[in-house]
């Protein structure tokens, strides 16, 4: 939907009543900015009218259906949930879907991590069009994994836009843009955190002002954007011929999924934590290879961090686990047997 068209929309809006708002959102991310519009509807003068989620899965080990963190939230205000598991106009159940969200007689629909595609179809339903909250920097990693990529590429900022939705993936206005320093120590679960409480902040904003911002929406620049695909879990696998600075980075990034991961004599170990990348600590050994087990820190020898350095970098673990064992620290690896000088860590040898 063109802001023109919204522009022209608003003004056909009465002005006593609330706003209607459905919500599309699925993970946590989404389930607290869910609970901070819910907690704030009379001052924003709105309502929220419905909730849509994915549909119930099995999670965890024991395989059990369940309940999206967005639709714990929505029942536990007795908030009608919506589940449908397509809008395409090609399936009956997709046209019944559109048919539903016709229904509810939006006026704005707010999307976070939903994990749908919103047809054009859906997007000009709602009166007012759609909003996203997308955890970075638009027009910098459009796309599914902004968080675990900003911190694999070792950008030292991210952030919250809320943009209009079009049909393009993340390519709409941008409305309110928010930034976040990324700190050393930060995973990806922790950076998740923090822009998932910004992002709750971010369209609390928005909303309180929701006319004047989208009258003022900048478009983005498409020659400065770049993707933030899906992670697979293959990309856990560490490399030690990479930098202890990459590795670092691989670490944080798919904290806590996929996780990193590497082998020890055909067990696999995964890397839980490192320490920042110290530059001065360099090597002769070979790629993989454990320099010492202290107390503090693990010493594996990495790649080289340039390729005109003579020595190799070093990565300091802090935190792991081998298999069929809980997650040790450093110390409890020092105090054991089962890491020693010398072992050799390697790629999958299957």
């Amino acid at each position: 939907m063109s802001l023109s068209a919204v522009s022209e929309k608003q003004n056909t809006l009465s002005v006593v009543r609330p706003l209607r708002v459905i919500f599309a959102g699925t993970p946590e991310f989404a389930a607290t900015s869910l609970e901070a519009l819910i907690a704030q509807q009379e001052s924003l003068a709105i309502e929220i009218v419905a909730v849509y989620t994915q549909p119930d899965r099995k999670a965890g080990r024991g395989q059990k259906i369940t309940m999206s963190a967005v639709k714990q939230v929505a029942l536990a205000h007795d908030i009608v949930v919506e589940q449908p598991a397509t809008f395409k106009k090609s399936s009956t159940e997709g046209m019944v879907a559109r048919q539903t969200l016709r229904s509810y007689q939006p006026d704005v629909m707010i999307v976070a991590a939903y994990g749908l595609i919103l047809p054009v179809g859906v997007l000009t339903t709602p009166t007012l069009g759609c909003l996203n909250i997308h955890a970075s920097l638009l027009p910098r990693f459009r796309g599914a994994a902004p968080i675990h990529r900003a911190l694999l590429a070792g950008d030292k900022e991210t952030g919250i836009t809320i943009m209009q939705m079009d049909k393009g993936l993340d390519t709409g206005d941008m409305l309110y843009k928010v930034s976040c320093t990324i700190e050393s120590h930060d995973s990806a679960s922790s950076l998740h955190d923090k822009l998932a409480d910004l992002g709750a902040q971010a369209i609390i904003t928005v909303m309180q002002d929701l006319q004047n911002y989208q009258a003022n929406a900048s478009k983005q620049d498409d020659s400065q954007a770049n993707y933030a695909k899906k992670l697979v879990k293959s990309e856990g696998e560490i490399d030690w011929t990479q930098s202890a600075t990459a590795i670092e980075r691989q670490i944080r990034g798919l904290t806590p999924w996929p996780g990193a991961y590497t082998f020890l004599q055909a067990q696999r170990v995964k890397i839980l934590a490192s320490l920042p990348v110290d530059e001065t600590l360099r090597t002769d050994k070979p790629a993989g290879t454990v320099i010492s087990v202290g107390r503090k820190a693990i010493l594996i020898a990495c790649g080289k961090e340039n390729a005109s350095d003579t020595q190799t970098s070093t990565l300091r673990v802090t935190q792991l686990q081998f298999a069929g064992s809980k997650p040790v620290n450093a110390e409890q690896v020092c105090q054991g047997s089962q890491l020693n000088d010398d072992d050799q860590f390697t790629r999958d040898p299957t």
